[in-house]
């Protein structure tokens, strides 16, 4: 094998990735992958043995962040970047070491990262997955990848929110230890199971904090008429998750003739008051994340990558911009928010001719828009005219079988409301499903980091009719392609949710065994392949 990765959903026949990753990259930027997270957990070692002298170091916390953040699925494809990256963790690797001091004696060894590109791909294929999992077997190695999976999820959401201002030791000290038990040699299904579901309870916090940043700098979400056809002028489109870009990009574009639009997970931001008081924040262009090939190509403007999402460019490299941990090769990074060659593309580019004919859809509840009209809600269910609620939503993605969601969605019951955030409503989300008593049938709730909201929604309404949240009728049927995913499932089951559906198809990490203790705790099960039937079972 030139590599193996099954981090995400769509790896190869559900094994995993072998030659070349689904996603697009290369044996060698796998290889710096793996170093890099197998570079983290010497750099976790060593913070946490000086954390428990009480010393801590923010610059390494900050690092573990941003280094974990860049090896998340379709974030960093780029080899020389990933390589700069491997340079700064050798330097923050020898600061955890003299952090520690005296403690460090006795600590396992590190990989201190080598000094050439052809070192550094050479001592990733030597600590890869497949090492590990010849001494250590299955089992332990896919429970160890799920700590590893969920530690990417919260790392991203810690960037975001560190970028706002919000952190919390406790997120990073729970980074650093739980990389410091990767490094166990012998760990036991039990400890590291306790460790995965603490990754959840971890997890919670950081969306938690990303939650406080986005609000406390942008107001809370209040529901909006989103226009998602195109207006004549100049463009830029923005795609991503990171919304301090996003206003940095709409405050230097003012004035300048230019129309911005969001895409992908970014379409949230259209609901912050911050954001869309910028008149030229005109809409939403496009879908998800996996489409974007076909739909940056026919986009007559300048394009702005943030933070994940990224895919290979075709036809378009000269006008696409990456900001964040974000990186392709070939493509100009912006690592300053100064967007003037992104302004500039735009403006040499032709940008729509016309006005398409307005189409619009409505987004923006979150937990304070739904928690605000919450006695109707409750009224509406104990008069029987809302008999359930369903939350479908996730990540979405190319692979066979995702119109099962479509699906789903279009066979609710009438006298039911969806929930819906992160791009996996883009299965749905421009259908029309109408309202119960004036409360529409199709919620919007965010991002996928708003799954805060959607579990705040659950517990106020939990608190409301005196019951548990698995008393609630409420069922959830998710979607999952990368590792934000893993980290709010592993959120649900550390808040004890019972009976979720997960989909298209169930992790090739979770071994059978693993699967089994998950079932007989929270009764996780796959989705079926009817719709239908699931809802069936849901309301039965």
């Amino acid at each position: 094998m030139s590599m193996f990765c099954y981090q995400c959903e769509q790896t190869a026949k559900g094994e995993g990735c072998t030659v070349k990753g689904v996603c697009g990259k290369d044996p060698d930027v796998a290889a710096l992958q793996d170093l890099l997270v197998h570079t983290c957990k010497g750099i976790g070692t060593y913070a946490a043995a000086a954390k428990q002298q009480g010393k801590s170091d923010q610059e390494i916390n900050r690092f573990q962040a941003f280094a974990l953040f860049s090896t998340l699925t379709n974030v960093n494809f780029d080899a020389e970047r990933l390589a700069g990256v491997l340079k700064d963790a050798g330097a923050i690797l020898d600061k955890a070491v003299a952090l520690a001091g005296a403690d460090a004696s006795g600590r396992p060894e590190s990989c201190k990262p080598a000094g050439d590109l052809a070192g550094l791909i050479a001592q990733g294929h030597e600590v890869g997955i497949l090492k590990r999992r010849d001494t250590l077997g299955d089992d332990i190695t896919g429970l160890q990848e799920l700590i590893t999976y969920g530690l990417k999820g919260v790392a991203a959401y810690a960037y975001h929110a560190a970028i706002l201002g919000q952190e919390d030791d406790a997120v990073y000290d729970y980074i650093n230890n739980a990389l410091d038990l990767l490094t166990n040699p012998s760990p036991t299904v039990d400890m590291l199971l306790s460790c995965a579901l603490k990754c959840g309870e971890i997890n919670l916090r950081t969306m938690e904090l990303l939650d406080a940043g986005n609000t406390g700098a942008y107001g809370d979400q209040e529901p909006t008429v989103v226009r998602v056809t195109p207006i004549r002028g100049k463009c830029i489109v923005v795609s991503g998750h990171d919304l301090k870009d996003l206003e940095e990009l709409l405050k230097q574009t003012e004035g300048k003739g230019i129309n911005v639009y969001t895409h992908g997970e970014m379409l949230t931001a259209n609901a912050y008051p911050g954001l869309k008081k910028y008149s030229h924040l005109v809409g939403n262009y496009g879908s998800a994340w996996q489409e974007q090939g076909k739909e940056f190509a026919d986009f007559p403007g300048a394009i702005l990558m943030t933070t994940n999402c990224i895919q290979k460019p075709k036809g378009y490299i000269d006008r696409i911009f990456t900001s964040g941990p974000t990186a392709w090769p070939g493509v100009k990074h912006i690592a300053d928010h100064n967007y003037a060659p992104v302004i500039e593309a735009a403006l040499a580019a032709p940008g729509f001719a016309e006005d398409a004919e307005e189409k619009t859809i409505t987004i923006g509840f979150a937990r304070s828009a739904v928690l605000g009209v919450a006695d109707k809600v409750i009224a509406a269910v104990k008069s029987g005219a809302i008999k359930h609620f369903f939350l479908i939503g996730g990540c979405d993605g190319a692979k066979a079988g995702r119109n099962y969601y479509t699906e789903l969605a279009q066979s609710v019951p009438q006298d039911s409301v969806i929930l819906t955030l992160a791009c996996g409503k883009y299965r749905f989300n421009k259908l029309e499903f109408g309202d119960i008593g004036g409360i529409p049938r199709l919620l919007d709730v965010g991002q996928c980091n708003d799954a805060y909201s959607a579990v705040q929604i659950a517990v106020a309404l939990a608190g409301a009719f005196e019951c548990g949240v698995n008393d609630l009728p409420l069922t959830m049927i998710l979607s999952w392609y990368e590792q934000k995913a893993v980290a709010i499932l592993l959120t649900l089951l550390h808040l004890g949710i019972q009976g979720i559906k997960l989909g298209p198809s169930l992790p090739a990490f979770i071994t059978p065994a693993a699967l089994n203790i998950l079932v007989e705790k929270f009764n996780i099960a796959p989705i079926s392949e009817s719709a239908q039937a699931d809802i069936q079972a849901a309301l039965a």
